[in-house]
């Protein structure tokens, strides 16, 4: 999204234990919004540690259907639960970015998709799984909208970029301001 936003980046792994981070957060209780936030946060503190003079962005995401989250699928079997769990259901994506400086946040923008799945059969569900496993085991909820998952949804309320994972709008609007894109 970035490179096709005319965006100049470098892509970087933050080396941080996602998981262990995850499983910490959510042992306390944390919100859906408030976990993607603090992942994304935490991606952007320790890289900018390492390129204090850069701006570092980091993002994340969080599926949910009230207070359940849903991680990326491990297997077949596992999207084939989530999206049987999320069906007929109106769940959200939670899409979060924040930028660091000096290991320090200096912005960040949080956004909310809400997404209506139909009440679609077992042999669609089973069709679709043919079709679209093992690509969707890298995404959150078990679709790509902007794939064949586009036929999972009855409504869609929300920011096409939030539902893809990065609150794209507001990040160029402060990319803006700081002199980075032109305004």
């Amino acid at each position: 999204m970035l490179g096709a936003a005319g965006v100049p980046f470098e892509a970087m792994a933050a080396g941080v234990d996602e998981e262990a981070a995850k499983q910490s957060l959510r042992a306390d209780g944390i919100s859906p919004r408030n976990l993607a936030d603090a992942l994304a946060e935490l991606k952007a503190v320790k890289l900018s540690r390492r390129f204090p003079d850069a701006l570092v962005l980091g993002c994340d995401q969080v599926a949910s259907l009230g207070a359940r989250i849903f991680d990326k699928a491990g297997s077949r079997d596992e999207a084939r639960a989530h999206l049987e769990a999320l069906r007929g259901e109106t769940h959200s994506q939670t899409s979060a970015a924040v930028i660091c400086e000096a290991g320090k946040p200096v912005w960040r923008h949080i956004d909310v998709a809400k997404l209506a799945i139909r009440d679609f059969s077992d042999a669609f569900l089973e069709s679709y799984l043919d079709a679209e496993w093992p690509a969707i085991g890298g995404c959150a909820g078990g679709y790509r909208l902007e794939g064949r998952g586009a036929q999972l949804f009855a409504r869609i309320d929300g920011s096409h970029f939030t539902i893809l994972g990065l609150p794209l709008l507001p990040l160029l609007d402060y990319l803006r301001v700081r002199g980075v894109m032109p305004a």
